[in-house]
């Protein structure tokens, strides 16, 4: 029967973030963190409140987790992280360029 709380401590300890860290995001205490490490059955919500804090997919090690949706592990993702800064540049002068006319329209000297 697989450990839970020494999958999620094994994980937490390879990420390098810090416990304080992880149970105030958790809103627990250290010492919850410490005793869900001793407890075999983890609940399953905990495990992906952690992933998404370590950005570790438990699903591979825990077996309950390979039926739920994967998209529920990571945070979704921006449509707009995939644009270069030339994209935003060239929109940003397009855009620029588009409201000095407008304005040279509406107020002609």
């Amino acid at each position: 029967m697989q450990h839970r709380g020494e999958i999620v401590e094994r994980a937490i300890r390879k990420s390098g973030y810090p416990i304080t860290q992880i149970a105030r995001k958790l809103g627990r205490s250290r010492r919850w963190m410490y005793l869900m490490f001793d407890n075999s059955q983890v609940d399953l919500e905990s495990i992906i409140q952690i992933g998404r804090i370590i950005h570790h997919d438990f699903s591979d090690e825990i077996k309950e987790l390979s039926v739920i949706n994967p998209e529920s592990f990571s945070e979704p993702e921006s449509k707009y992280n995939k644009q270069n800064k030339d994209y935003w540049k060239n929109k940003y002068l397009k855009l620029l360029e588009s409201y000095n006319a407008l304005l040279k329209k509406t107020n002609p000297e």
